[in-house]
């Protein structure tokens, strides 16, 4: 059953009392005036009765019945009254409507029978004389000797009726009038009463949407007054928690968003509870589509699932390493979990947070691999200086010829070893001043630097009959560490003559080209297979080692000229072809 509304529960209440209290009210005024009505209506009929009792005693002695018929009459016939005037023995001695003498006795009579007593007699009946209701009192006339007569006036109730009803429908017009103005009146008081709390309803719910900033207006009766405040400082109170309860929101979401760790939480049953962007990043899922999913559902990684069970299992904080596999390649996480706890130190699940130490394990992979490559690569002039001093020492500086030899060997052998040491310094270098300080870079023409570095590897192009051909103008500027970008230049023309076959041509071209300085060095030698070209930047990576010992290279070269370009705020590229050559890039950000 539906709930109606506070008004049509007090306004149906207050047309049912008012109408009970007028129909109560009506009846009883109707009832007193029905019985006030009939009392003065005796009363006037018993003056009627003492206003010619004496004229009719007077014609009562000596016996004159015929005129006391006709007084009757008459005074019946001017007084609209019926009037009958009885012996004591029940004779009718005369009647103002009929004939005495055709009229049956009346000592019967009850009004007759009180008069005869000595009192006044009342008594409303049917009367067969004249067929209708009537109402009668009768007045004994006494004399010393006793009752003499009685003389008895009456008047048909419909008369009294009609009275009657004239008042009856005043009172039924006053009374639609009393119930028309008590129903207006109690619809007005019935909305006085239930629009403050309509209005405190609205406000409420106004209030559970999170409106908070309108408040209830204080009016009506004491008590809804009081609740309409007592609602507006909930709302106040409301809004300082909410407001409070937000930016501790916020807080903890900025502060979980900017962390660069991510943090996962689950509950009991492994479902996801709260990740943040940086662990939605690291297991590879987007960050607002999983809570409330279950673990397995999401990550399909046998060890993140493997580590919370752990997690929810143990008792105290759990360790441990995951690998992640996705379309960049493996990535390394360190993952700290622990139990999560309710505010009664309940389990309620498990945190976990995890650290991407991905560049820390390339970092040592490629520590591990420079030093194995460093004592590999010095281990070689070494072992052959080592040799030729053994064979020094077993004889050989007995035989002119083959100790020169063997010292030639010994000095061949230590020059390299210098270049090593020297490359390895110079690329140590470059790094610090990268990374703590940053180089110093300053504004200034490329040509100059372009030609000083062809100036430098002009000797050993000469030996191989090698041009070089350089293309720059001479207003191209850039900002730049000009002893730097030779040096990187230098090793990439170095790198250019000694693959190039004898007679050939060298390109240098430096241009503007979309807001960036590009300065190519283009050989047209044996060229690069398109396997190498991506580890080619690495330290200590040949693509043919025979060949580049041979020629002298120590291996360090193209990962200077890397460093010295990342320093710059650039780039380089490499773009070959095998059997025709190669270009490299240096792109460097224009001024």
């Amino acid at each position: 059953m539906g709930r109606r509304r506070l008004l049509w529960q007090l306004y149906p209440s207050y047309l049912i009392i008012t109408g009970i209290a007028l129909a109560a009210v009506t009846w009883y005024i109707s009832g007193a005036l029905r019985n006030f009505h009939s009392e003065q209506t005796a009363l006037d009929l018993k003056a009627r009765a003492r206003l010619i009792e004496n004229q009719v005693m007077d014609r009562l002695w000596p016996n004159e019945t015929p005129s006391v018929d006709a007084l009757v009459k008459k005074l019946g016939a001017d007084s609209a009254t019926r009037i009958t005037v009885v012996r004591p023995d029940g004779t009718v001695l005369g009647d103002s409507q009929e004939d005495p003498a055709r009229m049956e006795n009346h000592a019967d009579r009850p009004e007759i029978m009180a008069a005869l007593q000595g009192e006044v007699g009342k008594s409303t009946r049917y009367s067969h004389t004249v067929q209708q209701e009537m109402m009668y009192v009768a007045v004994p006339m006494t004399v010393k000797e006793g009752i003499a007569a009685v003389v008895r006036t009456a008047i048909p109730v419909t008369a009294m009726d009609r009275t009657m009803n004239e008042i009856y429908g005043h009172l039924a017009r006053g009374g639609l009038l009393i119930a028309f103005s008590a129903a207006v009146l109690s619809l007005i008081v019935s909305r006085r009463i239930s629009r403050p709390l309509e209005e405190m309803e609205r406000g409420a719910r106004r209030f559970a949407r999170g409106e908070l900033g309108r408040r209830l207006p204080i009016t009506g009766s004491e008590e809804i007054a009081a609740l309409a405040d007592a609602l507006n400082q909930m709302a106040a109170q409301l809004d300082e928690r909410l407001r409070l309860v937000v930016r501790e929101r916020n807080e903890r979401e900025a502060m979980l968003g900017s962390m660069v760790e991510g943090v996962l939480a689950v509950d009991t049953a492994e479902r996801i509870i709260r990740l943040n962007r940086a662990a939605a990043r690291l297991i590879g899922v987007p960050a607002g589509e999983v809570q409330g999913r279950s673990i397995q559902e999401v990550v399909r990684k046998v060890d993140l699932q493997r580590f919370v069970r752990q997690i929810l299992q143990e008792e105290g904080p759990v360790e441990g390493d995951l690998v992640m596999r996705g379309n960049e390649g493996e990535r390394f996480l360190q993952a700290h979990g622990t139990r999560l706890r309710g505010d009664q130190g309940q389990q309620i699940g498990a945190l976990i947070v995890l650290n991407d130490v991905t560049r820390l394990r390339r970092l040592e992979n490629l520590r591990s691999e420079f030093v194995a490559n460093v004592s590999h690569e010095l281990k070689t002039p070494v072992t052959a200086i080592k040799g030729a001093a053994e064979t020094l020492l077993a004889g050989a500086l007995e035989d002119p010829k083959g100790a020169e030899r063997f010292i030639g060997i010994v000095a061949k052998q230590a020059d390299r070893l210098g270049a090593i040491i020297d490359d390895l310094l110079a690329l140590s270098r470059i790094e610090q001043e990268a990374g703590l300080e940053g180089v110093a870079l300053e504004e200034g023409n490329l040509r100059p630097v372009l030609e000083g570095a062809i100036q430098t590897c002009a000797m050993a192009a000469g030996e191989k009959d090698i041009r070089i051909n350089l293309f720059c103008d001479p207003e191209l500027r850039a900002g730049i560490n000009a002893p730097l970008l030779e040096q990187a230049v230098v090793n990439l023309l170095t790198n250019a003559v000694k693959y190039s076959d004898k007679g050939g041509i060298i390109v240098v071209d430096a241009s503007l080209h979309a807001e960036r300085v590009m300065i190519k060095v283009q050989d047209f030698g044996c060229g690069i297979d398109p396997q190498h070209l991506p580890r080619l930047f690495e330290r200590f990576y040949r693509v043919d080692r025979a060949r580049s010992r041979a020629l002298g290279g120590t291996g360090l070269g193209l990962s200077i000229v890397k460093h010295i370009v990342q320093s710059h705020g650039g780039e380089v590229v490499v773009n070959s072809t095998p059997g025709k050559g190669s270009v490299f890039t240096i792109i460097l950000p224009a001024p």
